[in-house]
């Protein structure tokens, strides 16, 4: 359910969506629910939108198929597919219970791919403290490694970042990137200077409440500056961290429009992460939307966004990149940030390309 457009994956498929639909193309979507009511926002976009009851009863973790698969299949979908011969863009190998289906044949099917799905799940496992969720994660992990051959059978695949794109051109013959959609169509940089520093990102996720207690226990233990996370379902160990921290302020279950203008506002968005993955919405929001931009090198390794960024080694470097430049404003930066988005970045251009794939 691509509706409200709050974390990585749905961010990207709504605005795909959404600009689809202002170059004149005609999306029918087709979503699952759970969780989620229907929104009458996506039939601004859409020429039909069909609803699908997500199936998540425990007995689909001992299926062959990846859990994420396995309870997103619908006969229903089958038949409404079939109603017509238009392209079909599968959304990531959850999507991809239906892909080789020998009733698709002869139909134009293309996957996008948001992650190298069965690295994600690995560095999920590693980052899980939980052992029963450990284990999902690991065993979802091999599953997902073995049904990735599914590939096979799109027409093309559409790799969100350099690093995807390289490892499935290694495995696939039909292999374009074509990056991230997202809610911007413009640098816009506020002007001055923000007196706190901010990290965001959904902390129900082990890498990002992971990454967030780092923030706290080794960058802003010692430093008078302050450090604003915002985040839904943070950990016991992240809270206490907190608490222990005058200078660090946890915010829980802010909503979008809350956490954009946190981008806005704050001196800096600190963004470190664990895990080599795609490419982070969050990265690109901070630099359509917010001042000084200071990550860690698996953040940005091989995204194509490494200048953009104050990019640091180790939590020395990290540190002395937070003091310096709570006092500087932004400046030359941003020109910079213009020319490199909106070249490989824009909205429009990629869905241009997509629509050329389409065609």
């Amino acid at each position: 359910m691509p509706y409200p457009a709050n974390y990585g994956g749905v961010v990207d498929v709504f605005y795909k969506i959404k600009s689809l639909h202002e170059l004149g193309i005609k999306v029918i979507l087709h979503c699952f629910k759970y969780g989620r009511e229907e929104q009458e926002e996506l039939e601004k976009y859409c020429e039909q939108v069909y609803y699908y009851e997500r199936k998540v009863a425990k007995r689909f973790l001992f299926n062959t198929l990846p859990y994420i698969t396995k309870t997103r299949r619908s006969e229903k979908l089958l038949e409404n597919l079939m109603e017509d011969r238009y392209p079909i863009i599968f959304e990531g190998l959850h999507c991809c219970a239906y892909l080789d289906d020998p009733i698709l044949r002869g139909r134009k099917k293309l996957v996008r791919m948001h992650n190298i799905e069965h690295d994600y799940y690995s560095n999920l496992a590693e980052n899980e403290r939980n052992v029963f969720r450990k284990y999902y994660f690991f065993n979802e992990a091999n599953k997902l490694k073995k049904f990735e051959s599914v590939l096979e059978s799109a027409s093309d695949i559409l790799a969100i970042s350099n690093s995807d794109y390289e490892y499935l051109h290694d495995l696939f013959p039909n292999v374009v990137k074509i990056s991230a959609f997202h809610p911007n169509d413009r640098v816009r940089i506020k002007s001055g200077k923000g007196n706190f520093a901010f990290y965001h990102g959904n902390l129900s996720v082990g890498e990002n409440d992971i990454a967030a207690q780092f923030l706290v226990n080794e960058v802003f233990n010692d430093i008078d500056i302050p450090l604003v996370i915002a985040g839904s379902k943070p950990s016991e160990e992240l809270k206490s961290a907190v608490n222990e921290n005058s200078n660090c302020t946890l915010k829980v279950n802010l909503d979008t429009e809350a956490i954009h203008q946190l981008i806005i506002d704050a001196q800096m968005n600190v963004l470190p992460t664990f895990q080599v993955t795609g490419i982070k919405l969050k990265l690109l929001m901070a630099l359509y939307n917010g001042r000084h931009c200071i990550v860690n090198t698996p953040m940005v390794t091989n995204t194509g966004l490494e200048d953009l960024c104050t990019v640091c080694e180790d939590t020395i470097a990290l540190k002395q990149q937070v003091i310096s430049l709570f006092d500087l404003e932004i400046g030359e930066e941003v020109t910079k940030r213009e020319e490199v988005l909106d070249l490989g970045f824009s909205n429009r251009v990629n869905a241009e390309k997509l629509i050329h794939l389409l065609s």
